[in-house]
């Protein structure tokens, strides 16, 4: 494969005037400018609150990204899998922090294999034999392994199931050779877009309870608990207020989306965050009244959640529908109006983890301009 193709047929375009209307679609543009205002703004927000945070990549895969958010002052970046740890750590990143369990003995091979080269990876486990494992497996591998017990606080997709069993994991830890105990984790991710904030704030808080539990009793038996991390983009100005977390994962505010644009911002009014990221795309049929034929469909966005969200090129009202596998439905307020058969237009992407997933690169913009095409080096890493 040639450098070019490494690019996509896009790579041509790079810094040549007007080039962002000039792109060959379907292709996810990244917005450099509102992206950078967003890992500004949040910087500013945890710096201003005293807490730390901890990006997660599992919404941008990027290790261009995940650079910018550890200049801007994150003291390292949270990966949902051992693959994307890999591919990150590939690409320079340290300090990274692995939030699901790594269980299967190929897996840990792997693991081991990465902390090897990299001295501040941690991993999390919400199991006692998993735990063993991972213990087994650093002392063989002659080194100490960083450990996270996580703790469910109501998500029940993992952790553990009481503040007891964390206390007793951590303590195993703690009294391990071959592990350090570094804190505990909680992850209410069912709460993040609850669209009420007053809701989403007494629901987390709420939901919180076994994490504080379990911290409070490892102090009371002596045992520091550096790190409590958790949170996330919906409750990234809420969870500071308990004076539990020490570091957020927040990850979505960095692109944004259609999810997080459904949820109460507090007070009501705007997020502090703005859309970065969209999908491009190009008429291509406008043969029927009410509505026109775009060349992005199932294949282009995230459909666990809502719609994509016409952003620019499209007439007031206009709606989107899924209409097969490579098409999408414009369809328009009023049967008069038309788009004509090339015209571009832009939408932000409706959940944009599994969006990102879908593509090999972004297409990274400021104004009219393709400035750099940035490959997404942990899509589809396990």
């Amino acid at each position: 494969m040639t450098a070019s193709e490494a690019l996509g047929p896009n790579e041509s375009l790079i810094d040549e005037r007007e080039s962002r209307a000039r792109l060959i679609t379907p292709a996810l543009v990244l917005d450099l400018d509102a992206m950078e205002r967003n890992i500004a703004a949040m910087a500013a927000y945890a710096a201003d609150q005293g807490v730390a945070i901890r990006p997660h990549a599992k919404t941008h895969k990027s290790v261009q990204i995940a650079r910018r958010q550890l200049d801007a002052g994150a003291l390292g970046i949270c990966c949902a899998t051992l693959g994307e740890a890999e591919a990150l750590a590939a690409g320079g990143i340290d300090g990274l922090l692995i939030t699901s369990p790594v269980v299967a003995p190929a897996k840990i091979n792997r693991l081991m294999a990465l902390r090897r080269e990299n001295e501040s990876l941690m991993v999390t486990a919400d199991d006692m034999d998993n735990l063993r494992a991972l213990e087994a497996a650093a002392a063989a591998s002659g080194f100490v392994l960083d450990m996270v017990v996580d703790v469910d606080v109501g998500l029940h997709r993992t952790g553990t199931r009481d503040a007891a069993t964390a206390v007793a994991m951590a303590e195993a830890a703690d009294a391990s050779a071959s592990l350090r105990f570094r804190g505990i984790q909680g992850y209410a991710g069912h709460v993040q877009h609850i669209e009420d904030f007053g809701d989403r704030r007494a629901s987390s808080h709420d939901n919180l309870a076994p994490l504080r539990d379990a911290r409070d009793s490892l102090v009371e038996k002596g045992i520091e608990v550096p790190i409590v991390t958790g949170a996330g983009t919906g409750t990234h100005d809420i969870d500071p207020e308990i004076g539990l977390m020490t570091e957020l994962q927040v990850g979505s505010y960095a692109v944004m989306d259609v999810e997080y644009l459904d949820v109460q911002a507090r007070g009501g009014g705007d997020w502090r965050f703005e859309p970065a990221l969209f999908v491009r795309a190009t008429v291509v049929s406008a043969s029927h009244d009410g509505s026109a034929t775009m060349d992005a469909g199932l294949k282009c966005f995230a459909t666990d959640g809502p719609l994509p969200r016409f952003h620019t090129g499209v007439p007031i009202g206009a709606h989107y529908k899924f209409f097969g596998d490579e098409h999408g439905r414009i369809v328009f307020a009023s049967a008069n109006e038309r788009l004509a058969i090339g015209a571009a237009l832009e939408c932000i992407v409706p959940h944009c983890d599994p969006t990102v997933n879908l593509y090999d690169h972004y297409h990274c913009v400021r104004g009219d301009t393709l400035v750099d095409i940035w490959p997404i080096e942990a899509r589809g890493r396990h």
